[in-house]
């Protein structure tokens, strides 16, 4: 017997009914998920490894069934006819099972609804990108809403992994290396998708972005500190802020500890001190890498009992470890049935909430006409995608003159629709399994987005190259092409896979961040041609093209990053590069100088950085927050609070004026720094950011108001801890923008430069000189009740 037994959650009369009168069978089945596709296409690890549930469906549904995995997104069906035999099957568990609970649907919709014909959104780090929190919730309701339509109850995102290493293959389904900006954005994607009813996942709790050199399913070697001042925020913010309703817990295992067999964390740290009261989903397969991955049980029950006792409800995909496995474990005597009964309860309040419960639940038809890609979808997909293209370079390229009438357009990016989405898209996730499958859905090339948007230009295409592979056999035809165009877009990058297939995205994961393949000699073949070249990258990661942007040499005359725009991507493009659109977008991650220097974050201590002790310089190329404007902005007149209590709020205000001739959006930036803690501390950290968009000449007074508890972090105790003292705000573009000796305390007795010369840097941007606020009174504990979200007003 398992001890101490687990407390039962609160339950609802009818809850506590239908728990009171369940086989332990009927239990058991509550507590997983059945994919009625699972034979097939691999889109999930070890998927063909894992058992299967084989026959006639009212035999294998008989005590009921917990969840159906991925009914529309396993393979390409069309959305009207399932619909109509998901309402069928849900009357059939109604009626014929002897509880008649309904299952609970679940999908991915990362980039949007993973299903055929489902409109398809910019991938998050292109969220991050975007800096604009309510657009993503925006775009969330809408798949929210496509999601009901269907009869889908809860999706799986978003992934609130901060980014820790771009080698890491997964880096495209993250939001941004900031967990601030993670958790903000991240937040706003569960209020729009659960305003539509679908319950939201929060992925991967916790510390799996960590992971060693950047693998896959690798160890996470990350101290408690690290643990709750970097991976725990967003996901406090997604739980208190948000009220999520799912968690799914990462696969990694840290310092030793699987995740999915940790109570202190999936119980103690979640439920105990978040407050979190929904549902805890295992990634798919995690019980059963208890046994065949992490070698922490010997077989499939005991890594039930680890997996139930730590927290998590379901099993999913399937029921590899919580149906028969568990049920002998149980009926033997070596496992409590009490822990069943609590994640039964769990369960079934989530269904509950949900309305399966309801006596007239499935009682209406189902709709037999279904648009998932409506011009809403289309208009916020485009806006959103624009928003998060970052201008990197610009020597005078863009945008595109109005007179040009020769441009070659080379790249193997450059016409194709699967080098806008996203690994988690339905087209690089399932159709890349049906060649010449129909996509279902309206997706422009850059190339088409660009004749449309210059129909008068003679726009000359040849590829080039692949992606991958080492084929230079387009070169000429590429390099004659530029020759004889008067400016020259290529078109470069990833494309999205899962496992292998592809170049970034789940299990491809790289030891080099050089551009696949031989992209990088093809841009600088066209390069050599004289014409002046415009290199788009459309990519999952960002990659290190010091050659493309430091170089004394020939260098592209303008470089333009896009993370997966999605179904909008081309045509946002498009926009920006004929100056349709003014470039907004912000790295949401820092650009690596190399993968030598990796793992790398902005938030750094001062022994993080470059010094004169060290031949290494981590510098990344171009810092977290920058980005290039067809305009310019400026800030002046910051002013702060002269304290604050340490737990209480200060304010910072700043004019920020449009000193170009083009109307455009700027991303204010508002950073801070600690200059003496009791731990180290980053340099520079993002506390609050806002877009606000300006005429040519108009200015805005900017206002942020901000916790203290910003400024908290996990003391030498383990306590979270606002402390007292002097903290140095100031305004930036970018988080390099603040000047660092005015930033930074002489703290190293001049023994250590944080100042060392960094080679061909010259990086545009404006900051405030920084102010000073005192943090007033005693150490405050952070806890619960602490606010920590900034709020920001313009005028």
């Amino acid at each position: 017997m398992t001890s101490p037994l687990p407390a039962l959650p609160v339950a609802t009369p009818r809850v506590s009914a239908l728990l009171a009168e369940m086989t332990l069978e009927e239990k058991a089945a509550q507590l997983v998920g059945y994919w009625l596709d699972q034979g097939g296409e691999v889109v999930a690890p070890m998927q063909n490894e894992m058992a299967r549930s084989d026959g006639a469906l009212a035999e294998i549904t008989r005590h009921g069934i917990g969840h159906y995995t991925r009914v529309y997104g396993t393979r390409p069906v069309d959305p009207a006819e399932r619909a109509a035999w998901l309402w069928q099957e849900q009357r059939r568990l109604r009626t014929e099972t002897r509880l008649g609970i309904p299952a609970l649907v679940h999908e991915e919709c990362l980039t949007g609804l993973a299903a055929w014909k489902a409109a398809t959104f910019p991938t998050p780090l292109a969220w991050g990108a975007s800096f604009d929190p309510e657009l993503v919730a925006e775009m969330g309701a809408l798949i929210g809403e496509s999601m009901c339509v269907l009869g889908i109850h809860q999706g799986l995102a978003p992934v609130l992994d901060v980014v820790r290493d771009p080698r890491w293959g997964r880096v495209d389904e993250c939001i941004g290396e900031d967990p601030y900006l993670v958790g903000t954005v991240g937040t706003a994607y569960v209020r729009g998708l659960q305003s539509e009813g679908v319950h939201a996942t929060l992925k991967h709790f916790l510390g799996y972005s960590g992971s060693r050199a950047g693998r896959n399913h690798a160890p996470v070697s990350a101290g408690p500190r690290e643990v709750a001042d970097v991976f725990l925020p967003p996901f406090e913010m997604a739980i208190r802020d948000g009220g999520v309703r799912s968690v799914m817990n990462s696969y990694a295992e840290i310092d030793g500890v699987p995740v999915a067999s940790d109570p202190a964390l999936l119980t103690g740290l979640l439920r105990e001190r978040l407050g979190f009261d929904g549902v805890v989903v295992a990634d798919y397969f995690a019980v059963a890498f208890l046994e065949v991955m992490h070698a922490v049980a010997a077989d499939r029950g005991e890594a039930a009992a680890l997996a139930l006792t730590a927290g998590i409800d379901v099993e999913l995909p399937s029921g590899d470890a919580y149906l028969a496995p568990l049920v002998e474990r149980v009926r033997a005597g070596l496992f409590d049935e009490a822990y069943l009964d609590r994640a039964v309860t769990r369960v079934l309040l989530q269904k509950e909430q949900l309305g399966l419960l309801e006596p007239d639940a499935f009682a209406d038809e189902p709709p037999v006409a279904i648009d998932l890609d409506t011009p809403r979808h289309r208009a916020v997909a485009r806006r959103l995608a624009a928003e998060s293209l970052v201008l990197l370079s610009n020597e005078g390229a863009l945008p595109l003159a109005a007179g040009a009438r020769r441009i070659a357009l080379i790249g193997p990016n450059a016409d194709r629709a699967a080098a806008l989405q996203g690994c988690y898209s339905f087209a690089n996730h399932v159709l890349a399994h049906h060649p010449g499958h129909e996509l279902g859905f309206r997706i422009p090339t850059v190339g088409e987005a660009l004749a449309a948007a210059l129909p008068d230009a003679a726009i000359v295409h040849a590829p080039g190259c692949e992606v991958e592979g080492d084929d230079r056999s387009g070169f000429a035809q590429a390099v004659s092409a530029a020759a004889d165009a008067e400016i020259a877009v290529v078109v470069v990058g990833d494309q999205a896979g899962l496992f292998g297939r592809g170049t970034v995205g789940e299990g491809n994961d790289v030891e080099s961040l050089e551009l696949p393949g031989v992209q990088r000699e093809l841009v600088q073949a066209l390069v050599a041609t004289g014409t002046p070249v415009v290199m788009v990258l459309i990519t999952g990661r960002p990659y290190a093209i010091d050659w493309a942007l430091d170089d004394d040499g020939p260098r592209p005359a303008a470089v333009l990053q896009a993370f997966f725009p999605g179904e909008g991507g081309g045509e946002a493009i498009a926009d920006v590069l004929t100056g349709a659109v003014v470039p907004s977008g912000r790295m949401p991650v820092s650009l690596p100088r190399s993968s030598g220097s990796q793992p790398y974050s902005y938030l750094h201590p001062p022994l993080g950085g470059p010094s004169d002790v060290t031949s290494t310089d981590p510098t990344p190329l171009r810092p977290f927050g920058f980005g290039l404007s067809y305009t310019t902005f400026a800030y002046e007149d910051l002013e702060a609070s002269p304290e604050a209590s340490t737990d209480g709020w200060f304010t910072a205000s700043v004019t920020v004026r449009n000193t170009g001739g083009v109307a455009a959006a700027d991303v204010v930036q508002l950073y801070g720094h600690d200059p003496v803690a009791s731990v180290t501390r980053p340099i520079a950290q993002l506390l609050g950011y806002v877009r606000v968009q300006l005429e040519p000449g108009e200015s805005r007074r900017v206002r942020f108001d901000v916790p203290a508890a910003r400024f908290a972090f996990t003391d030498r105790g383990l306590t979270r801890v606002v402390e007292p003292g002097a903290v140095r705000v100031w305004v930036g573009s970018h988080a390099e923008a603040a000047p660092p000796a005015s930033a930074l305390p002489d703290a190293t007795g001049g023994a250590i430069s944080n100042e060392r010369p960094r080679a061909n840097r010259v990086l545009p941007g404006s900051a405030t000189s920084p102010a000073t606020v005192r943090l007033t009174g005693a150490v405050h504990e952070v806890t619960g009740a602490d606010a920590r979200l900034v709020m920001v007003s313009a005028e």
